[in-house]
């Protein structure tokens, strides 16, 4: 008698939000990762199961409020942390951000998904309403993109957590996360940003002398925050043997502006560009806000940073998740950022110093680690119960 073989075969749907390229750079990395492995996997906009026209006014409102008006989006998610009730099932907001219920469900009956894989809040609230409305409820995970616990975690429940850092395990048990729930993989970067071009040769590739230091700037795929007035400072005082990049993101008119008035030998500006890993690599001092992903990424290639406190909100906590650390440091003012930074372009052991704080902590491949982790949960979810036979249906199998 021949016994069933464990199926290792798995279909996942990995559902972003397309309010910045954070989110769906997660998806994407475990996109990748996924199919490397073989599996299939598709990646969607959780926002699109509203409708589309919906799903661009809201990314449209988001980023204008994001870019424009930071100080509305941390006021808003302080008051969201004081009070998680406003997300609770059945709340206006919650039926706002899950009206798309109906349509996902009939989007994972129809294409038979064995997992969802969530890399927003957003789309782990959808999947938990939609979990109501399946005859048979689908395993679904979420992969936390900040070094904290979101005030909508207590609303959503998923069969897995997957959280940067095991020292971040009690902020989601506070609200309601059973620790069996909880995976401390990592953030899941593209795997890019695992492999490191040397400094050197990063520098020529980017037609940048090594006797030339190398200050990267970047404030997230939208382009927030204090850019032009940090780019005006450094204009007036950063040393001759500094080059300065600016990548503006998405944030066009902020191109314009500053490619007009800026763009020589001694300071780059750039749009939405793909070669960040390289740009990594050949950076000696990396500028940016504090987002999730691409301070993540930065970690990953050991290259200390100085933080523009842009947004707040989420991205507090990440900022003083790695100055706690000593993997970066702040100030709260333009000439205080551009002091600091240039005190440490000229301070070799100082950066050193920081790089070898982000060198001696343990890092993982979080895509493999969490790959693995849905591959675990899925073998377990189609586990077939061992029967005990009698010795008559052992002979009559024979």
């Amino acid at each position: 008698m021949l016994l069933p073989m464990s199926d290792t075969s798995m279909k996942i749907l990995v559902l972003s939000c397309n309010t910045g390229e954070g989110h769906n750079s997660t998806a994407a990395a475990i996109k990748e990762v996924l199919e490397s492995h073989h599996q299939i996997c598709e990646q969607k906009d959780a926002l699109l199961f509203w409708s589309k026209r919906r799903s661009a006014s809201f990314c449209r409102q988001f980023v204008r409020i994001y870019r424009y008006f930071p100080k509305l989006f941390d006021i808003s998610y302080r008051y969201a942390e004081k009070h998680p009730a406003l997300f609770d099932s059945g709340s206006i907001l919650n039926r706002y951000v899950t009206r798309g219920a109906k349509k996902l469900q009939y989007f994972l009956e129809q294409n038979q998904y064995d997992m969802v894989v969530c890399t927003h809040m957003i789309s782990s609230l959808l999947v938990t309403r939609t979990q109501d409305l399946l005859a048979k409820p689908i395993p679904a995970c979420l992969i936390a993109t900040d070094y904290t616990c979101s005030p909508m975690v207590s609303n959503s429940d998923m069969d897995v957590y997957f959280i940067p850092d095991g020292s971040l395990a009690s902020e989601f048990t506070r609200q309601g996360i059973s620790k069996s729930k909880i995976v401390s993989d990592g953030i899941p970067v593209r795997k890019d940003f695992l492999v490191r071009t040397p400094k050197e040769n990063a520098k020529r590739l980017l037609n940048i002398s090594c006797n030339q230091k190398h200050l990267l700037m970047m404030c997230g795929s939208m382009g927030c925050g204090p850019i032009r007035k940090l780019v005006s400072e450094f204009a007036a005082t950063l040393p001759e043997d500094v080059v300065l990049t600016v990548i503006c993101g998405t944030n066009q008119r902020l191109y314009r502006i500053l490619k007009r008035a800026h763009d020589n030998a001694h300071i780059r500006i750039d749009g939405f560009v793909q070669n960040i890993s390289l740009l990594m690599d050949s950076a000696d001092l990396f500028l940016t806000k504090p987002g999730g992903i691409s301070v993540t990424e930065a970690y990953l290639k050991e290259l200390p940073m100085v933080f523009i406190n842009a947004v707040a909100g989420c991205e507090d906590h990440n900022l003083h998740y790695f100055i706690d650390r000593g993997m970066a440091q702040s100030a709260g003012s333009i000439k205080g950022i551009s002091e600091i930074c240039i005190s440490l372009l000229q301070d070799d052991k100082k950066r050193l110093e920081m790089a070898k704080k982000m060198h001696t902590t343990h890092k993982v491949n979080s895509a493999e680690q969490i790959y693995e982790s849905l591959l675990k949960l899925h073998k377990e979810e189609n586990a077939v119960p061992k029967k005990v036979c009698t010795a008559a249906e052992l002979l009559a199998a024979i």
